[in-house]
């Protein structure tokens, strides 16, 4: 719905990293004030994505107790902190949505969605040491076999970006073997042997929830 208005900004972004160095007078003053809009608009976007994401929040909670909706199954989804860090996520703002997934960890400590988000916002900054901790600690506790999968690509990942393809090609093909109808390990069995290519990973794990 919004996609175009993002792809605007990009573009507009792209443009001032890409003269603004070089720019002088009224050309890097131009570029400044597009800057200055984009930082606003990017800001008041956040705002009415939290405030949304609240106003969803108080929907569940009062769905939950009507006969019409199912109990919410994971309790830590009605916390502020875990609807402001998930929103902070799906803006790809991973640094202040780790923020918000510590604070709901310190009240449901063994919270699987928590722990997934958090690994994955860590594997999105590169933090590789700190997502492959978590993923470690879910997988023992993952019952459905396309989770494992998913945890097993998202390892393999891991391993690629640390330069390890031989464990990367372990981890997919037991990515394949939990669930072979899971694309992502086979594209990325592929980017291992071509060694080029985009890694696919952690838009289904967290969907799967």
């Amino acid at each position: 719905m919004f996609q175009h208005v993002f792809d605007e900004m990009n573009d507009m972004l792209d443009e001032i990293v890409k003269h603004y160095p070089s720019a002088h007078g009224p050309k890097k003053q131009a570029l400044i004030h597009n800057w200055n809009m984009l930082k606003s608009m990017s800001e008041g976007i956040i705002d009415e994505w939290l405030r949304f994401e609240e106003k969803m929040a108080i929907f569940r909670e009062s769905a939950a107790s009507s006969p019409v909706f199912p109990p919410t199954e994971s309790p830590e989804m009605q916390l502020d902190a875990f609807i402001r860090g998930q929103g902070y996520y799906k803006l790809l703002m991973f640094r202040p949505a780790l923020t918000q997934f510590t604070v709901a960890a310190a009240i449901y400590p063994e919270s699987l969605l928590i722990r997934l988000y958090t690994a994955m916002a860590h594997l999105h900054l590169g933090e590789t040491v700190e997502a492959s901790g978590y993923l470690l600690s879910i997988l023992p506790l993952a019952d459905d076999k396309r989770l494992q999968a998913m945890i097993y690509n998202a390892l393999g990942c891991i391993q690629v970006i640390n330069g390890r393809t031989d464990k990367a090609r372990d981890y997919f093909t037991l990515a394949i073997q939990s669930d072979p109808t899971l694309p992502d390990p086979l594209i990325n069995l592929e980017v291992c042997h071509k060694n080029r290519g985009e890694l696919q990973y952690g838009s289904q794990l967290i969907s799967l929830l």
